[in-house]
């Protein structure tokens, strides 16, 4: 299984990004590729101009066009998903998502947020072809408490939806994530 992940925190110490990490994590080891993709490290000219032929946006779009599972996490700011990954999104080829499994994850000040990955994310990825995604995943940033090193803590109930939405990812019974012929 070839997984992706993409943080779209503009951030470079981010809940978000932290939360993502501890996805990645738990799916790693049953990986056999592991892409992770740090979009606030892309040009922001060739991100902002849509320039998908710029050779840092090709080979950050390739990989996900390849994914078998992409993990996708994104403060929400306003009640919406990142700009940075919003204009990333805005580059990948129409079904770029098709045959590709997606869990959404998201950090925010408020449970009022919590909407924007249903009402925002969740449409776009759809609409992309994504036909399987995972529960999202949001998070609170209460949950997810920094600590003096800068690193942060996974709040137990935080870590038991994680643990939740990847569930059937690797259950024999329940293949989620197709695998290439």
């Amino acid at each position: 299984m070839h997984v992706v992940s993409l943080s779209g925190s503009p951030s470079a110490s981010s809940r978000s990004a932290w939360l993502l990490h501890q996805a990645a994590e738990r799916v790693g080891a049953r990986a056999d590729s592991f892409h992770p993709i740090d979009l606030r490290r892309l040009p922001a000219e060739a991100l902002l101009a849509g320039d998908a032929r710029h050779p840092a946006l090709r080979a950050a779009i390739e990989p996900v066009l390849a994914a078998d599972l992409l993990l996708v996490a994104t403060p929400i700011y306003k009640a919406a998903y990142s700009g940075l990954l919003k204009v990333f999104i805005d580059l990948l080829p129409a079904d770029a998502l098709r045959h590709t499994t997606v869990l959404p994850l998201a950090t925010g000040g408020s449970p009022g947020h919590l909407l924007a990955l249903d009402y925002a994310l969740k449409p776009v990825l759809s609409a992309l072809g994504a036909r399987h995604i995972l529960d999202a995943v949001y998070g609170l940033d209460a949950q997810l408490p920094r600590h003096a090193d800068g690193h942060y803590t996974l709040a137990d109930e935080l870590a038991q939806r994680l643990d939740r939405a990847l569930a059937g990812l690797f259950e024999p019974t329940r293949r989620a994530v197709a695998v290439p012929c």
